[in-house]
């Protein structure tokens, strides 16, 4: 009776699926947070890309499984997915640099605040991951509306690629400060510390700048989403496929942050090809509907993101190092 609980569907796939999936997430995650940071330490370059390396090879090694288990259609769908929720995932590496960079949040504190933050992200993109497969359930005609919300998408990060974020003018940032209890200054790793009120002077409980550093990267995360979801879904609807591969590319973002936010300026020009690769999403679901094609051939959905994607790393890297190695104007 036990054992066939474990192949009832959930969400067109066994429960063991789901099972194995969350086993292995809540794994990494008590790995993390119970053995390797119980000392509040700051991570270096070369430790972050050797995490982020082993977060991408368990991702891979789940899509291989994926590839094995449920057929090439759906593998092929998996590591496209993967690819570009990777590549949005970094674009997201230069607003949590902003966050952590307005907040003057020591680089020792950003890991518990990145996995305090992962924790939240499984849940919202459960959510809206949801609330995404209900609509487009019931009306299949949304997918041009994801489709054409994902090519203004990818216009308007072209046009708007030399902006930065700004943290100060986030309104939900400027309610907490007015209408909470906040501290100006950073009491190590807590998020909250009970002080005496200045008003009453009673003891109260009042807000860190980690903790509102946090809220600012789950908001960061929720606008990221709005993209990130639309764009899954028109590479595939399987619900299996679109989480798993949403969660294992937010996992490795914690790891690669150290890397990136140390070298964010050598990849100025990657938000061109992540532009790129939002239209080329978008568009292949309408030239899909043109052509009569049921689904855009997977295979060449994974080249095109990857070609995109390395051509985008490869360009900002040499370019910013041509303009390193220019001489600078007597």
């Amino acid at each position: 009776m036990e054992l066939s609980l474990l192949y009832i569907e959930w969400f067109g796939k066994p429960a063991w699926m789901w099972l194995g999936f969350f086993a292995i997430v809540a794994t990494l995650l008590a790995f993390d947070l119970g053995l390797l940071r119980k000392d509040q330490r700051e991570i270096g370059v070369r430790e972050s890309l050797l995490m982020s390396a082993v977060y991408i090879g368990l991702a891979l090694m789940f899509g291989g499984w994926v590839w094995w288990q449920l057929g090439a259609e759906l593998g092929m769908a998996y590591l496209t997915g993967f690819a570009v929720e990777k590549a949005l995932a970094m674009d997201n590496v230069f607003v949590i640099a902003t966050i952590f960079g307005f907040f003057a949040v020591p680089r020792k504190y950003q890991h518990r605040v990145l996995l305090f933050g992962i924790l939240g992200v499984i849940v919202l993109r459960a959510a809206m991951i949801g609330l995404g497969a209900t609509i487009v359930t019931e009306f299949s005609w949304v997918m041009h509306i994801f489709a054409g919300f994902l090519i203004l998408t990818g216009i308007k990060m072209i046009m708007m690629v030399d902006r930065t974020y700004d943290v100060a003018a986030n309104p939900v940032l400027r309610f907490m400060r007015r209408h909470g209890n906040v501290t100006e200054d950073l009491h190590g790793q807590r998020f909250w510390v009970r002080l005496p009120h200045p008003s009453t002077d009673r003891r109260a409980l009042f807000m860190t700048p980690l903790f509102l550093a946090l809220v600012m990267i789950e908001i960061a995360d929720v606008i990221f989403a709005v993209d990130s979801v639309p764009a899954i879904f028109a590479i595939t609807t399987d619900l299996f496929i679109v989480y798993t591969s949403n969660i294992f590319a937010i996992l490795g973002l914690r790891a690669l942050y150290f890397a990136l936010a140390a070298m964010v300026d050598r990849f100025h020009y990657l938000k061109y090809a992540l532009a790129a690769v939002l239209i080329f999403i978008g568009s292949k679901v309408l030239v899909a509907d043109l052509l009569g094609l049921q689904k855009f051939p997977p295979v060449i959905s994974l080249a095109v993101t990857a070609l995109l994607l390395a051509g985008g790393v490869v360009w900002s890297l040499l370019a910013t190092r041509r303009e390193a190695d220019r001489p600078a104007a007597p």
